[in-house]
């Protein structure tokens, strides 16, 4: 019971730390808002350490954070090969082929109204499909390898990229498009000059929600079929042999994956779209 009172303690300490810091008068600084949300994280992992310690939770329960860091220091090779099977091959490429696919089309729906009416509701069917129905398909299509991983990833990322792109692309105010027609510009012109940089924020949008699905789509194909190697199987098979210790160890390596990823299309969104009121600081 000390631990626990301890992680309760502990907790209410970090939390008054934490109003202060963000009603202080430096609240508006950039290193009290690094500071805020890194103390919060780490109350959080040491409140985890001290209830599992407390309560003696078994490792199959929930292991404790140490024990998990030291699965990761200790597996590194082999969490660097999961990493590259279902991270740089099967979540960045279904990603970037799925973007891709969805700005092109996004173009052509926006040049031509009645494919609008016909690809949207399409997309929007094949959005809807589980991805536990989908992915023992393409597995079967595109074999045990990375390509049907990327598959996955790019029927979970199409749709929602090309709704934002359409969605962006019409955002440009009708006085804005007389304007341009005025200048005598052409649908290109138009297109590359004033409506596709005004679609900049909702084609950042898409992108953000989609490193996420990305992400999650590489690894749940990997449950129904994989070659002896990346995260979907590592947690499938040491969820198996009760080494939960090694399933956090991969999960651990996902959301920092998965996070880094989004971190770095929001910090390339926030430099090319700095005009927008959204990224006014």
């Amino acid at each position: 019971m000390i631990l626990i009172i301890a992680a309760l303690a502990l907790w209410a300490i970090m939390w008054t730390v934490n109003v202060r810091l963000a009603n202080g008068e430096s609240a508006g600084t950039s290193t009290v808002k690094l500071l805020v949300p890194l103390l919060f994280g780490l109350t959080l992992l040491a409140m985890w350490e001290l209830v599992v310690r407390g309560l003696e939770l078994p490792i199959v329960i929930l292991p404790a954070p140490s024990v998990i860091a030291e699965r990761v220091a200790g597996s590194g090779p082999t969490l660097w090969v999961d990493f590259k099977q279902t991270f740089l091959k099967g979540a960045l490429g279904g990603y970037a082929i799925g973007c891709t696919a969805a700005f092109l089309t996004a173009i052509l729906v926006d040049r031509w109204d009645f494919l609008r009416r016909g690809l949207l509701p399409v997309g929007s069917f094949v959005a809807a499909l589980p991805i536990v129905g989908t992915a023992p398909i393409l597995v079967m299509w595109y074999g045990f390898d990375w390509h049907s991983k990327a598959a996955v990833v790019v029927l979970m990322v199409f749709f929602p990229m090309l709704v934002n792109i359409v969605a962006g692309l019409q955002d440009t105010t009708q006085m804005q498009r007389d304007l341009m027609k005025t200048y005598a510009a052409s649908y290109w012109q138009g297109l590359f000059k004033l409506r596709l940089p005004a679609a900049m924020p909702f084609i950042f949008n898409g992108l953000k929600i989609s490193s996420t699905l990305a992400m999650i789509g590489a690894i749940v194909a990997e449950f129904f079929g994989s070659p002896i190697v990346g995260m979907g199987f590592r947690i499938s098979t040491s969820v198996g042999q009760l080494a939960l210790d090694m399933v956090w160890a991969e999960i651990v390596v996902a959301a920092l994956a998965g996070s880094a990823f989004y971190g770095v299309v929001a910090l390339i969104e926030r430099r090319l779209t700095f005009w927008h009121p959204s990224q006014r600081r």
